[in-house]
C-alpha cells in the first residue's frame, strides 16, 4: 500500500477497494496489462466488509444464480450481467488464485480453509500482480469531470484518470467504510438515485413474547401482508432472538418489509410455523392425533411437530394450558392453535438497521447504465459496480456474485475503451 501522488495522472481510478472494487481493477489490469490502475479506499485497511461476510467465512458465490435470486432495478438487466460472468466462471476465477471452494447447505460455496481471510487475500495478491496499486486511507470527496477527463479530490490532493470506477457499496455495516458517501459522488455527476433502506437485517419485535425462544431455529415461511393481501412468501430458517427473529428467512424478508415501510404502507409479517401445511390440511392431521392418541397432552402432540419450546409459547398465545389432553381441548380452541400455527401474526417494529444488515436495497437506478459495460448513460467514462446500484439479493452468496460480475463487465469493457 503507499500514498497518493499529488496530481498523479491514471488510466482508470477505481474507488472503494472491496470485493466489486477488486474485481474491476483485477478484470481491467488482466485485460490491458498496460493499464495504470489504482484502486482508492478510505479505510485504513482494505476488505473489511469480506472479512466479517458469512460468519467470516466468506460464502463466496452460490451454485447457481440467477436474476431470480435478485431484488431491486431491472431483472431484465441484472440477467444480462449474470450471464456475462456467471457463478461457475467466479468459481473457476478463484481456483485460479489458489482458493478451493466447497459447496454446503442450499448451494453455498465457501473456501476450503473456511476463512475469509483466504479470499481477500487471494484478491489482494492478484492485484498486486497485475500492477494494480491499492491505496489505503485516501477518501475521494469529489469527482469531478472535464472533457475527457476525471479529477478526484483526496483530502488537499488530486488525481486525474481517463476513467473512474465507483464500487463504495452502499450503506450496511458502516463499521467496514460503507457509509453511503458514494452516492453523493454518483449523483453529482448527474445520476439519479433510489431511496435505500437496510436488507437482509435481523427484525426486531415488540414485546417480550418470543424471548424466551432466543436461540431456537427451525424451518418456517413468513407472509407479508399489505390491505388484507399477501405480497411476499418466503420459506427458511428462522432463528428466535431476545429481540426478535433473525435467520436467512428473517434476513429476506426484511428488505420487503423496509420497502414496504418506505412506501407508506403497514406491513403485517405473518409467521407459518409448518411449512407445507395449510389450515385445512393441519386439522385433518390434528382429529387424526386426536382419534390416535386421545389421552396425550396437547403439548406434546403439538412438539411432535414443532420444537418444545416453540410448542409452549404457542399454547400460552393461543390461552391453553399446557396440562390439557387432546381429548379436552375444545373445538374453538383446537381451531384458534392451529390458525396460530399456519398463519400467527408478528409484531414487527424495526429491524436492527445498517449496523447489522448485510446489504442495501436502493441505490443507482439501473436504467443509468449499460448492461453490456456497466457505464453511465449520464456520464461517459464512469462506471457503477456492486452494491451501489439498486439490486440486492437474497442471503446464500449471490450479492458477492453480483460483485464479480458487475467487475468483470466493467474492467472488460474499461479494458477495451481504454485500450
Amino acid at each position: 500500500m503507499r500514498d497518493v501522488d499529488a496530481h498523479a495522472r491514471s488510466d482508470l481510478v477505481v474507488v472503494g477497494a472491496g470485493a466489486a472494487g477488486l474485481a474491476t481493477a483485477i478484470f481491467a489490469a488482466r485485460a490491458a496489462p498496460h493499464l495504470r490502475v489504482r484502486c482508492l479506499d478510505g479505510a485504513r485497511r482494505v476488505g473489511a466488509k469480506i472479512l466479517v461476510s458469512g460468519g467470516s467465512r466468506c460464502n463466496v458465490t452460490n451454485r447457481e444464480v440467477t436474476e431470480r435470486d435478485f431484488w431491486g432495478g431491472s431483472s431484465r438487466v441484472v440477467r444480462n450481467v449474470l450471464r456475462a460472468f456467471p457463478a461457475e466462471r467466479a468459481a473457476a476465477f478463484f481456483e485460479e488464485l489458489g482458493v478451493r471452494l466447497h459447496e454446503e447447505e442450499d448451494g453455498k460455496l465457501f473456501p476450503d480453509t473456511n476463512t475469509s481471510r483466504t479470499v481477500l487475500d487471494a484478491l489482494l495478491n492478484e492485484a498486486a500482480g497485475r500492477g494494480v496499486t491499492v491505496e489505503t486511507g485516501q477518501r475521494v470527496t469529489v469527482v469531478h469531470k472535464t472533457g475527457d477527463v476525471f479529477e478526484l479530490s483526496i483530502d488537499s490532493a488530486t488525481t486525474t484518470a481517463r476513467a473512474v470506477a465507483i464500487a463504495t457499496g452502499g450503506r450496511s455495516l458502516p463499521k467496514t467504510g460503507s457509509d453511503g458517501a458514494g452516492y453523493d459522488l454518483v449523483r453529482r455527476l448527474g445520476h439519479g438515485y433510489v431511496e435505500t433502506t437496510p436488507a437482509l437485517a435481523p427484525l426486531m419485535l415488540d414485546g417480550d413474547t418470543y424471548a424466551r425462544l432466543a436461540g431456537v431455529s427451525h424451518r418456517a415461511i413468513l407472509d407479508l401482508r399489505m390491505n388484507a393481501r399477501k405480497t411476499r412468501r418466503l420459506e427458511g430458517s428462522l432463528l428466535w432472538t431476545h429481540f426478535g427473529m433473525s435467520g436467512p428467512v428473517v434476513l429476506n424478508m426484511s428488505r420487503h418489509w423496509h420497502r414496504a415501510i418506505l412506501d407508506g404502507a403497514s406491513p403485517d409479517v405473518l409467521v407459518n410455523l409448518v411449512p407445507g401445511e395449510s389450515f385445512e390440511s393441519l386439522e385433518t392431521w390434528w382429529l387424526e392425533q386426536e382419534r390416535e392418541r386421545p389421552r396425550a397432552q396437547v403439548t406434546t402432540i403439538l412438539a411432535t411437530r414443532v420444537p418444545s419450546a416453540v410448542a409452549d409459547v404457542w399454547l400460552d398465545v393461543a390461552g391453553i394450558g399446557s396440562d390439557v389432553t387432546m381429548a379436552h381441548l375444545a373445538r374453538d380452541a383446537r381451531r384458534r392453535l392451529i390458525r396460530a400455527l399456519v398463519e400467527a401474526p408478528v409484531a414487527v417494529v424495526d429491524s436492527r438497521g445498517y449496523g447489522y444488515a448485510e446489504v442495501t436495497a436502493g441505490g443507482i437506478p439501473l436504467d443509468e447504465i449499460d448492461p453490456a459495460t456497466m457505464q453511465s448513460r449520464v456520464c461517459p467514462g464512469l462506471y457503477l459496480v456492486g452494491e451501489i446500484l439498486d439490486v440486492d439479493g437474497r442471503l446464500g452468496g449471490f450479492n458477492f456474485q453480483w460483485a464479480w460480475s458487475s467487475g468483470w463487465v466493467a474492467g472488460q469493457a474499461i479494458a477495451k475503451s481504454l485500450s
